[in-house]
């Protein structure tokens, strides 16, 4: 039985953490803040209570597999999966409303071609044919193996782009895939929404970034009910049943090495750990973390939790996106769950505005002084102007507000940036850091590391780490 430290309480830290202990190993955790979850947080005020990271879950698979392989109840006994259908509004600029079913592909065409006209369903139904390839060429490479020791071919893009024009040049980037083979604005917008849902710039973002739309409308998006923060509870839960210790409001300034490998850490009050193997589910203060490259994206979240007078109206759809052609704030994305475990009681509504802004470094900064009242409070109101279109009337019905930057995300999890899921092609500079750190006995977990960001992706990564660790050099990921 070994000694396993983890650090950080996140996702990703956690999936690894109960694996190891099912293992066999005697694991602790130690987490710089009071609680767990890392960026699946929480703000509840007034009997109100929203999620402020992650608002639904794509492929639960990978927390059925986890809950499988950590205990005899399954995940649907510990928490209530809702699949949300519709899957999403589209509103654009131009008054078009676009309604998408949750895993339908046919639905989805058909409702583009009732609201686009023009063949719109068609092209986007070609376009996810592509997706699908691009998809079978990744899956396991970038979903369910650690990364190889060369990744280099993960740095050329699979997508098996249209050859357009006369110089019957291919698309590289999803901006060109928008205006080449979709060849509607409308389209092109829908498109970018799911980079840009992840802080991709889809002018840059390679054309392998149509795994992301692909991935939702054909395994489709699922609420947690009680909030997704329930998600993380039920982590939680399974961690302690599995017998893993938490160490909280315990920073981690280090690790610990002995004879050119990891043999524990080293704590903000001066103390010491030891251990023999350890995991790092959040980015390490040291050179053993991926370093960030000119070309990384540096995002974060912006979130304004509103508490609304009135009832959420039938036929509400959960999650609205509104598309807008202002660069600084191309869309907003709203989230009306329907939920009584978030209100106080009939007569009221929770509702959610998300927008991914720029960040830069490890200060904060980019288009926005995101640490500063002043330009926080003006930029949600743009954002809360945004959201009316969806919502009619919403600053009459609005009770109070809660403004949470990426300076808030830096003070709870300890990183400024929101990461996005693992994408091939881009010469390989987005691909996470490898599950297996170059110093021996150091593993890595959560969405800084492969296979990325996102709920699902964190979960896989905790597996990644747990089955290098469980199974050696021979591990190969799922079968």
């Amino acid at each position: 039985m070994a000694r396993i430290a983890v650090i950080g309480a996140g996702m990703g830290a956690m999936a690894a953490a109960a694996r190891l202990a099912v293992a066999g190993h005697r694991v602790t955790v130690y987490e710089r803040t009071a609680t767990h979850g890392g960026a699946v947080g929480r703000f509840a005020r007034d009997g109100f209570a929203f999620d402020t990271g992650p608002g639904l879950l794509q492929l639960p698979a990978v927390y059925r597999d986890l809950f499988v392989k950590t205990g005899r109840e399954p995940l649907e006994q510990c928490v209530e999966l809702v699949q949300v259908d519709p899957a999403s509004r589209h509103l654009f600029d131009d008054g078009t409303d676009v309604v998408l079913p949750n895993a339908s592909r046919a639905g989805a065409v058909a409702a583009l071609d009732a609201a686009l006209g023009g063949g719109a369903g068609a092209r986007w139904g070609a376009f996810l044919d592509r997706a699908r390839e691009t998809w079978d060429r990744t899956r396991r490479p970038l979903l369910e193996e650690p990364l190889p020791a060369d990744p280099g071919p993960l740095g050329r893009d699979p997508y098996p782009a249209l050859r357009t024009g006369l110089l019957r040049r291919g698309t590289s980037t999803l901006g060109e895939i928008g205006g080449r083979e979709l060849r509607d604005p409308r389209l092109a917008a829908l498109l970018a929404s799911y980079a840009l849902s992840y802080g991709f710039d889809p002018l840059t973002a390679p054309a392998s970034a149509a795994v992301l739309p692909y991935m939702e409308q054909t395994f489709g998006n699922w609420y947690v009910r009680g909030g997704m923060r329930a998600l993380a509870d039920a982590v939680y839960a399974r961690c302690l049943a599995r017998k893993v210790e938490f160490v909280f409001s315990a920073e981690v300034t280090g690790v610990r090495e002995k004879d050119g490998r990891a043999c524990g850490l080293e704590l903000a009050d001066g103390s010491g750990v030891d251990a023999d193997q350890v995991v790092a589910g959040a980015p390490l203060p040291s050179a053993h973390e991926r370093p960030h490259r000119e070309t990384d994206l540096r995002t974060g979240r912006f979130v304004v939790c509103l508490a609304l007078r009135g009832d959420r109206e039938a036929g509400t759809v959960h999650r609205t996106v509104v598309h807008r052609t202002e660069r600084a704030l191309p869309m907003v994305t709203v989230l009306r769950p329907d939920d009584p475990a978030l209100v106080p009681g009939p007569g009221h509504e929770s509702l959610t505005l998300t927008v991914t802004v720029p960040v830069t470094g490890g200060t904060v900064g980019g288009a926005q002084e995101w640490a500063t009242e002043e330009h926080a409070a003006a930029f949600a109101d743009r954002v809360v102007a945004a959201a009316e279109t969806a919502v009619p009337g919403l600053r009459e019905r609005m009770l109070w507000r809660e403004v949470r930057t990426p300076a808030d995300t830096l003070r709870e999890t300890g990183s400024l940036r929101v990461p996005g899921p693992a994408l091939a092609g881009a010469q390989g500079q987005l691909l996470p850091a490898p599950n297996r750190s170059p110093l021996p006995g150091l593993y890595l977990a959560g969405g800084w590391s492969h296979p990325g960001g996102g709920l699902a992706h964190a979960g896989m990564s905790g597996a990644l780490a747990a089955g290098l660790i469980v199974e050696g050099e021979g591990f190969r990921g799922s079968q």
